[in-house]
């Protein structure tokens, strides 16, 4: 039974999300497109888009979120087997498959919004920390104290978004020797 009328519109925004995703797959609607035509393409109605998510912004936020959590999940299966390394690795192969670069642009197209409207952004920004503490997890695992494994997972991180956004920008551009050099650097 359902309780209040908060839950059951967490319940029909979570059916909304989950109709977006798989509408558009493991990509996101492109920032061009209106609301109206998203909803028409996910054959809802606009108004419950904007009622639940506010923007095609707000759209955009929650699928990358979602789809984010899912891909960490994924990840934490290659956390737990392996190596830091190893999780460094596969967190660039996971998003730089060319099917990934619909995604890659709108999490720069989002976090750029963000950066002028946090409040707005919360849980998108809440759910940015979830692979450096993934990978300072690992890097305590494997020795490092809790302040150096911080560290290197937050350079990890910031180090592989810079070079997603460099290949967003330029796809031809080849960044896994800077892959490696950021794991030799780290490792220092």
């Amino acid at each position: 039974m359902v309780s209040s009328s908060h839950q059951r519109k967490g319940d029909a925004r979570d059916r909304l999300l989950a109709r977006l995703l798989d509408t558009f797959e493991d990509s996101l609607p492109s920032p061009e497109m209106s609301l109206r035509e998203v909803a028409a393409r996910a054959e809802t109605s606009h108004a419950l888009l904007r009622y639940h998510f506010g923007s095609l912004a707000g759209v955009l936020a929650a699928m990358l979120t979602l789809q984010r959590s899912r891909d960490n999940e994924a990840l934490l299966k290659t956390a737990q087997q392996g190596t830091f390394d190893d999780l460094v690795v596969a967190i660039w192969r996971a998003y730089t498959r060319p099917e990934q670069l619909s995604r890659a642009r709108g999490f720069f197209h989002v976090a750029g919004l963000a950066a002028y409207n946090p409040g707005e952004f919360r849980e998108f920004i809440d759910s940015l920390d979830d692979l450096t503490t993934m990978l300072a997890t690992l890097a305590e695992r494997e020795g490092h104290d809790t302040e150096e494994a911080l560290s290197m997972a937050t350079v990890a991180v910031a180090a592989i978004r810079g070079l997603l956004f460099q290949n967003v920008l330029s796809p031809a551009a080849r960044s896994q020797g800077a892959v490696d050099l950021i794991l030799r650097m780290i490792k220092r």
